[in-house]
């Protein structure tokens, strides 16, 4: 630790494990998977529910949460962006400087700050973030949120764009959006080997989100989906990013709300109680307001646009990634994914109070036992194992 009590970098480059003497660190790995977790910044929990969730909002709760994960192995945490919402989360602190707040108070998480092309100039948050990325020694990035909430725009006198200029213009800074000449961002972002800036992360499921992956991100965040779903994406964002000479420079990050339970029939009482009490009223203006974007795509294949209402009520389809069950059944389906092709695994939770630490003492240690077996590298072995729980079921099917 530096004498001014930001984190001191390591011969490589990175961040100390900040571990005390004698814990092992359970990310020792190269080959690992890494988990990450949103940060609830906003009010509400992360489900649309009037299910009671033990998760707060306030930057005192945020910070206890930061540093129990930080301890049991999570290794990056997601800052979430709203300038407003009327689907539950009527209480929003603000991401980049509310992950700041967090880097202050731990030493070893990544905080991924979510920015919004629009509302945000992009000098304004290339200055940011450089800035952060010095103060916390390289422990900030940055998810590039291209905006699905049209309300949200036009409430502060932004520009609604079409789908397609949307996400063309959160990764420009000359052409038709914004002119910047000869602007020398000074200092820099931290940079050393295989980590020459802060990294990039970006969503979204239409194709416009898919060559923006390809060209640019360093991780791709996905949505739950079924098995095949999954298959397909990652080959399509693959080949794109082949064809730019990126193949091996985009990475793969999933969204999954995680329900872990002594048995199985208690993980999926919760998760029927939290659809059973959903906010149907907010849960349908959320619909109303992603569908219209998922839509406006030209396949319509954007993001939500094939969710049903019990989808929706976790905000990025959590539920479809089925870590809903016992540690064991939640450890066989996170090395599924992992050979597939997932490289982080971004949780949330009904309960942050407990559950944070739950998984990491009981989920993550048991992932590290089977890696080190080596588990998670055979997609086939793995499909194996427990790929029935995320193949398509026919309508039919689930009748029978």
């Amino acid at each position: 630790m530096a004498t001014n009590g930001t984190p001191s970098l390591a011969d490589n480059g990175r961040v100390n494990n900040g571990l005390p003497n004698g814990v092992p660190d359970v990310n020792s790995d190269t080959d690992r998977i890494k988990f990450a977790y949103w940060v609830p910044n906003v009010s509400g929990g992360l489900v649309i529910s009037k299910i009671p969730q033990k998760t707060n909002w306030d930057l005192p709760s945020n910070i206890k949460y930061a540093r129990t994960a930080e301890q049991v192995g999570f290794e990056y945490a997601l800052s979430q962006i709203r300038f407003m919402a009327g689907y539950g989360a009527e209480h929003q602190h603000e991401p980049v400087s509310f992950s700041q707040a967090i880097l202050h108070s731990t030493q070893k998480l990544i905080l991924i700050a979510a920015l919004l092309p629009g509302p945000w100039n992009p000098a304004v948050a290339a200055k940011q973030i450089a800035s952060i990325d010095h103060y916390s020694a390289g422990r900030v990035a940055v998810n590039v949120v291209s905006g699905w909430f049209k309300t949200e725009f036009t409430s502060i006198g932004q520009w609604w764009l079409d789908h397609g200029e949307r996400y063309r213009r959160s990764f420009t800074y000359k052409g038709d959006f914004y002119q910047f000449h000869d602007y020398p961002l000074s200092p820099k972002p931290l940079k050393w080997d295989g980590r020459p800036h802060p990294e990039i992360f970006q969503g979204g499921n239409s194709i416009d989100a898919r060559e923006n992956a390809a060209t640019v991100s360093d991780y791709y965040f996905m949505n739950g989906n079924t098995l095949e779903g999954f298959q397909s994406q990652i080959s399509d964002v693959k080949d794109r990013a082949r064809r730019e000479g990126r193949e091996h420079e985009v990475k793969f990050a999933l969204n999954a709300f995680v329900i872990v339970r002594d048995t199985e029939a208690e993980a999926i009482h919760v998760l029927q109680e939290i659809q059973g009490k959903a906010d149907a009223e907010a849960v349908e203006a959320f619909r109303k307001e992603v569908q219209n974007a998922g839509a406006s795509t030209s396949n319509k294949t954007g993001m939500w646009a094939n969710s049903k209402f019990e989808d929706l009520v976790q905000y990025n389809d959590g539920f479809k990634t089925k870590l809903i069950g016992t540690k064991e059944q939640i450890a066989d389906r996170i090395l599924l994914l992992k050979s597939l092709g997932v490289s982080i695994l971004l949780t949330a939770f009904l309960h942050y109070d407990e559950e944070i630490e739950r998984f990491g003492t009981e989920v993550i240690p048991l992932v590290r036992k089977l890696e080190g077996e080596g588990r998670g590298k055979d997609q086939e072995d793995e499909i194996r194992r427990t790929g029935d729980v995320y193949r398509a079921r026919n309508p039919d099917e689930t009748k029978k």
